[in-house]
């Protein structure tokens, strides 16, 4: 019998919300709930999602769950304190812990050069922070973008899932304490790097990099502003290996 038999989904990635049921279907005697934030409509209103997705506010209805176990699968909303320290709560985060933690890890690591990849740990009160239960290196070539980046860390999220999902509901797998407390991104720190100041220079490595780590697919991240007409002029790349 599952130690853990109750439990909660809160995901803003539909992508690993069909992974984790496919996982977790199969597996009898398990009771799951999925949720994601209030404003995101996309999910709330999928219809290509094989389970049925509720609005949840982590701040305001906290005191209210009732579960064994709660997954974070990329959620945009914190944890309270008090949540984390009553529950068992494990977070699949898209970065190699403890390096930038925090906001858009793949995005950091083509800028900083730290390690990429992903992390299944436990949540405690700070910022992807806590015991790691597994994690998975990638390596981030010179032609990803900061999508294909992130396409490559969700492939191994859902292999580690795979790989670790019944000790986690058996409440028999180990754990690890990072030897350092790594780095954090905030979204402020992203934000910064969004403007592009026409007269900064930078090498042509450092200009690509911070070109191809703000391009992911139709997202709209970095710009400049037109010195005629004060507009804001979007710019992403597109890189291509050899043949």
């Amino acid at each position: 019998m599952y130690y853990y038999k109750n439990i909660l989904v809160v995901s803003d990635n539909g992508f690993l919300i069909k992974a984790f049921h496919d996982l977790i279907a199969p597996l009898q005697g398990v009771q799951v709930t999925y949720t994601c934030s209030p404003q995101n409509t996309a999910l709330l209103t999928a219809t290509n999602l094989p389970v049925p997705i509720r609005a949840i506010s982590m701040k305001a209805d906290w005191e209210q769950f009732n579960y064994d176990l709660i997954f974070s699968l990329h959620c945009k909303q914190l944890f309270p304190a008090g949540l984390v320290n009553k529950t068992k709560c494990i977070n699949v985060h898209p970065g190699f812990n403890p390096y930038n933690r925090g906001w858009f890890p793949q995005v950091f690591s083509i800028l900083n050069g730290h390690t990429a990849g992903a992390t299944i740990h436990e949540i405690d009160e700070q910022l992807d922070h806590g015991a790691i239960i597994a994690q998975r290196e990638i390596k981030i070539e010179a032609y990803d973008t900061s999508l294909t980046a992130y396409e490559k860390i969700q492939q191994c999220e859902v292999e580690l899932l795979r790989e670790n999902l019944r000790n986690i509901l058996f409440n028999t797998y180990t754990k690890t304490v990072p030897a350092q407390e790594g780095n954090v991104n905030l979204k402020k720190d992203f934000n910064k790097l969004t403007r592009l100041d026409l007269d900064e220079k930078l090498t042509m490595r450092e200009a690509i990099d911070r070109l191809r780590a703000l391009t992911h697919g139709e997202y709209k991240n970095a710009w400049f502003t037109d010195p005629t007409t004060q507009e804001r002029i979007y710019i992403s790349v597109n890189l291509e290996k050899q043949k």
